[in-house]
């Protein structure tokens, strides 16, 4: 340990009122905080068992486990069983689907190092990380993992990847904290370290200023455990519809029962006939049907990179109407290109530089000798800009190693965030080159000569105002600029600053994190569906807008704004405003939720993408947040609704495709069910006002519920996707599932099928016999409602959409007819479903009934509806 080390750090704790040997004062309140955290950080995971025990608390299913207790005690054992059945069945169906563990917070624990080196007694000793407390001196090298934020004492060309937190890959150089700076505890990234990041290069001593929850992912781990899910507009709409329902289904039950009362049946037959009304009229399979619905959906769309986390974030997609998406990595390649150099006093693009060019081929070679990093095929080791140029060098046939080793390198001075430059000494030839790679603003007041094809000339002011003019047009088109000079030294000497002066210019390397060849197009698309896509990003407002512009976000330069700019807003001013923006740069987590609220506050539903652990907090306020696969953070993964395994924005957009197609075959298969329930309803009601024998035995309507219900309505769920859904907006949130338009369609589609039916019961009526009259309304009614299957997968005509372009319609129709025709004739059921044996006319005279509302409802499509 230096002398330096030793003094710097001694002032340092002073200011921090702590010493390195004596730590017991601070014990109490750091174990305090970092208690805090791992309690935080504990992972709150809920049992299967409490996950199944609250898929009974939905009110439609506590009604049927009041009719199951009541039909227990009055002795009908069979409708007891048959309705737990279906009760059971729905809860494990949603267990199964449902049951999710939420491991955002343990993954931030585990965020922290197993282990850290700290200086105490004079000595560098390895602890735990979690011993750490403020006050600790982290003695920080290549490779290190950070466990605590701190202030840097010294920095030997220390860099950090702090990408976890910002989401940026860039290593971030670190220098020394002034004491001026330490004294008034002025913080900034550059004299900072934060947990959770990493040191990519040099080494460093540093202060510890926070741990566990007062560190900075202490804090997004609060802003995490407190940012709140909101239910999804499906989980809405379904939560309100069934308690309308509920409450009509109860009435319209009491209402028969209390007719049956007045006109002289038996309290049991009537009682049990209510119940088994309210069996069949309730669709307590709904919630199961479309989770089936929804997992089926999720697996189709991990096939498209796009995997699913939160079940019900399916049909959110479909409400999709704001993208924020990060840049990095999302709507980039997340890797730094060079897109022109600027070299022989011309700029070129990098596609067409030639090695055969002298002047070009030494401006390569020195970039990768004043260069540190290494491209071994898939393993990437460096700074990006210096990767960027290596990757360049590998184009060019150019190899960093062979480089390198042909000409030695003697000496360095390596980059300094001060300095805002690195050189390197190289043997070149014979001669001794001095290598400067570094900022144009600080390189170009160094350089006296300018190097072009020919000859070595000297700089002039005309020179010079050319490459500040080239630098400034490439900076305002978010390029990071390189300048790269040289010059030639004595041999065997030592070098210093003060030698990165009377340098000969040789060129500029313009680099960029390019967008994605895909990205463009998918925004396009965005546009056409009524989606606005945003760039949320900590990246320079430059970059962001060039980025944005490329891919076409931002049409105007005022839709861009800073982060500094968001804070001098209030939450309703922000709200008011956030329409007017497209790029949001230089943000940090706080401004990602605000702006994912102001959205939210409009009526919009948002989704949101990201990668670091800062992310966390946003993706979880966001009503879909997208985590990235290949770059995210496992925080980021846990907090989010959808994962993307290629971190493609594309990817988003076919998911948003996807979601709208899943919601309205959900919508469709709810149509089915209340249709087809409002048919049984009314033929019902039709009987007790016309004081006709009950037109159903509690069995039939306990059949017709398990099986003609769940089976088409899941075959529904499944029709395929529809490539003309990103043709209309977003649908509002705010819009009820039962609108006017499709409630109409239920009763109409339910008095079509209770019409059938009704004729079917009075011809049975005809005959003399109640029980042939109840076999034809209940053969009726069952094969009406598996026709009307294939009525209700779309908007537009069977006939539009094809008719066989849905396997598993057809699958459930043939075993509905199969099990319905097994009731009918097999002499071992008809007992059991009380059902009477019919001729050949009766059956004929069945089939045309059942198939009469298919019949209108199509002709009524084919002339009326488009196709959808």
């Amino acid at each position: 340990m230096s002398v330096y080390y030793r003094q710097t750090a001694d002032e340092v704790m002073k200011l921090l009122d702590v010493t390195s040997t004596g730590l017991d004062d601070y014990e109490v309140q750091t174990r305090q905080a970092l208690h805090g955290f791992n309690e935080l950080t504990e992972g709150k995971r809920t049992s299967i068992f409490a996950v199944f025990l609250s898929q009974f608390t939905d009110l439609l299913v506590v009604i049927l486990l009041i009719a199951a207790l009541i039909s227990f005690l009055l002795g009908e054992v069979e409708s007891t069983v048959v309705i737990l059945l279906v009760v059971l069945l729905n809860a494990i169906l949603g267990t199964v689907q449902h049951a999710k563990a939420e491991q955002s917070l343990e993954n931030l624990k585990a965020l922290s190092s197993p282990t850290a080196k700290v200086m105490r007694n004079n000595q560098i000793t390895e602890i735990a990380s979690e011993d750490i407390v403020v006050g600790d001196l982290l003695y920080l090298e290549t490779g290190d993992f950070i466990s605590a934020d701190g202030r840097v004492i010294e920095s030997h060309n220390m860099h950090c990847n702090e990408s976890s937190l910002t989401g940026e890959s860039i290593a971030v150089a670190k220098r020394n904290a002034s004491l001026d700076e330490a004294y008034e505890m002025i913080a900034d990234q550059n004299n900072m370290v934060f947990a959770g990041s990493f040191v990519t290069k040099g080494r460093g001593l540093v202060a510890v200023t926070a741990i566990g929850m007062e560190t900075e992912i202490g804090k997004i781990a609060n802003m995490l455990e407190t940012a709140k899910e909101k239910k999804t507009p499906l989980q809405v709409s379904l939560d309100d519809f069934g308690e309308k329902l509920a409450l009509a289904i109860t009435m319209i039950c009491v209402v028969i029962f209390s007719i049956d009362l007045m006109r002289g049946r038996e309290l049991v037959e009537s009682f049990m006939f209510a119940v088994s009304l309210a069996v069949a009229a309730i669709p307590e399979a709904l919630s199961s049907i479309v989770t089936i619905v929804l997992a089926f959906g999720t697996r189709k769309m991990a096939k498209e990179n796009a995997i699913i986390r939160k079940l019900y974030a399916v049909e959110s997609l479909g409400s999709v109407s704001v993208i924020c998406s990060d840049k990095t990595g999302t709507l980039t390649e997340n890797k730094m290109k060079v897109q022109y150099m600027y070299v022989d006093q011309k700029v070129i693009p990098q596609n067409e530089l030639q090695t055969d060019q002298p002047i070009v081929k030494k401006l390569l070679i020195q970039a990768l000798l004043c260069n540190d990093a290494l491209n071994q095929g898939e393993k990437e080791i460096g700074d990006a800009t210096e990767l960027a140029l290596v990757k360049l060098g590998r184009q060019l046939q150019l190899d960093e190693m062979l480089v390198r080793k042909h000409y030695t390198r003697v000496a360095e001075l390596p980059f300094d965030s001060e300095r805002k430059l690195m050189s390197t000494v190289n043997q070149i030839d014979g001669q001794t080159i001095m290598i400067t790679k570094g900022a144009v603003d600080v390189l170009l007041p160094k350089i006296v000569k300018l190097d072009t094809s020919n000859g070595i000339m000297t700089m002039t002011d005309g020179h010079r105002r050319k490459i500040e003019e080239v630098n400034q047009d490439f900076s305002q088109n978010g390029l990071r600029v390189l300048a790269i000079a040289y010059k030639v030294i004595e041999s065997n000497r030592p070098i210093n600053t003060v030698d990165e002066r009377g340098l000969t210019f040789v060129g500029l390397a313009a680099m960029m994190d390019p967008p994605r060849n895909e990205s463009k197009a998918a925004v396009e698309s965005c546009r056409k569906a009524g989606i606005k896509p945003i760039m949320i990003t900590g990246d320079h407002k430059i970059t962001a807008m060039a980025i944005a512009k490329q891919i076409g976000i931002l049409e105007d330069p005022s839709e861009a704004i800073e982060g500094h700019e968001i804070e001098k807003l209030t939450d309703r001013q922000l709200q008011e405003q956030v329409q007017n923006y497209s790029v949001f740069a230089r943000v940090t987590p706080e401004h990602k939720i605000r702006i994912v609220n102001a959205w939210q506050e409009k009526g919009h539903v948002v989704a949101m993408t990201g990668d670091g652990v800062n992310d966390g907090p946003a993706l979880r306020k966001a009503d879909i947040g997208v985590a990235m696969g290949i770059t995210g953070t496992e925080v980021a993964k846990d907090a989010s609704s959808m994962v993307l395994t290629d971190d493609n924005f594309s990817t988003i957009v076919k998911a948003i495709s996807n979601g709208r197609s899943i919601y309205t075959n959900i919508k469709n298969a709810i149509l089915f069910l209340l249709s087809g329930n409002a048919g049984a309803i009314f033929v019902v009601l039709y009987a007790t006002i016309f004081g006709l024998p009950v037109p159903f035995a509690p069995v039939h309507l306990l059949f017709i519920n398990l099986l003609t219900d769940s089976l088409p309505a899941i075959a529904i769920g499944l029709e395929p996707h529809n490539p003309k859904a990103m043709r209309d907006k977003p649908r509002n949130i705010h819009t009820q599932l039962l609108t006017k338009t499709f409630t109409a369609r239920i009763v109409v589609e339910g008095l079509l099928i209770a019409t059938s039916t009704i004729i079917a019961f009075l011809t049975g009526l005809e005959s003399g016999d109640p029980l042939t009259a109840s076999t034809m309304a209940f053969a009726t009614l069952c094969l009406a409602r598996l026709v009307h299957g294939f009525n209700s997968r779309s908007k537009a005509s069977i006939f539009s959409i094809g008719v066989f372009s849905n396997k598993y319609s057809w699958f459930a129709f043939i075993i509905g007819f199969i099990s319905l025709h097994g009731v009918l004739l097999l002499p071992s059921l008809s007992g059991m479903f009380k059902v009477a044996a019919l001729s050949n006319t009766q059956f004929m005279l069945i089939y045309c009934l059942a198939i009469l509302p298919f019949l209108v409802i199509q002709w009524f499509k084919l002339l009326f509806v488009k196709n959808k």
